[in-house]
């Protein structure tokens, strides 16, 4: 008698499994790149302390700070859009949200990334690399006196969105094995922090 065939339920599980650990090295490289770029916020009120000073004690000025400011800026808001994701802390509507059920709120995070998340960061990827080539190969410099080169901060955009395509393949691989009772929800203990923000002033009223 021939074997009765495995389950494709099997398949997939299978599937997941091998896929876990790459996921689990995604959200380790994400996270340490959110961590360190995180710091550039630090520099960047720095950069704009010590250039607001010195305008207003020795009248001096440099379009290069003020654009420094904006390339740090961008760099935190990129690059660490990865490790906002991880953390569950990207923007949405919690109150609705958290009045769902936890099956539908899985296929929400399910469909979203991969109908809507996936194609931006594959379209932002496809026109960001060829907006960083030509500022590159041009060697383009800021159209304001004494600016700074412009192809360091473009090609933000396509490390950004390439680091967010691999955080949102590491979510798909993660909320399907969460859905298949393979691994318990990362974000199971997640309250948003408009909910903690509220339950701390009630606290605070009724102790009043």
């Amino acid at each position: 008698m021939h074997p009765r065939p495995a389950p494709r339920g099997n398949d997939v599980d299978n599937l997941l499994r091998a896929l876990l650990p790459a996921s689990r090295s995604i959200d380790t490289f994400n996270s340490f790149i959110g961590r360190w770029v995180s710091w550039l916020i630090f520099a960047a009120v720095v950069v704009s302390s010590v250039n607001a000073i010195v305008r207003k004690a020795f009248d001096m000025s440099s379009n290069a700070w003020l654009e420094l400011q904006w390339v740090l800026f961008s760099a935190v808001f990129l690059l660490c859009s990865p490790w906002t994701l991880i953390a569950n802390e990207h923007i949405r509507i919690d109150i609705v949200n958290n009045l769902l059920p936890k099956k539908v709120r899985n296929w929400i995070d399910l469909i979203g990334h991969a109908f809507f998340l996936m194609p931006l960061t594959i379209i932002m990827i496809a026109t960001g690399i060829p907006f960083f080539l030509k500022s590159w190969r041009l060697d383009e410099q800021s159209f304001s006196a004494g600016g700074l080169p412009q192809w360091p901060a473009k090609s933000l955009v396509m490390i950004g969105f390439a680091l967010l395509f691999l955080q949102c393949l590491s979510e798909l691989v993660k909320r399907a094995a969460v859905m298949r009772g393979l691994i318990s929800d990362p974000h199971e203990s997640y309250r948003p922090p408009v909910e903690a923000e509220v339950e701390h002033l009630v606290e605070a009223i009724e102790k009043r």
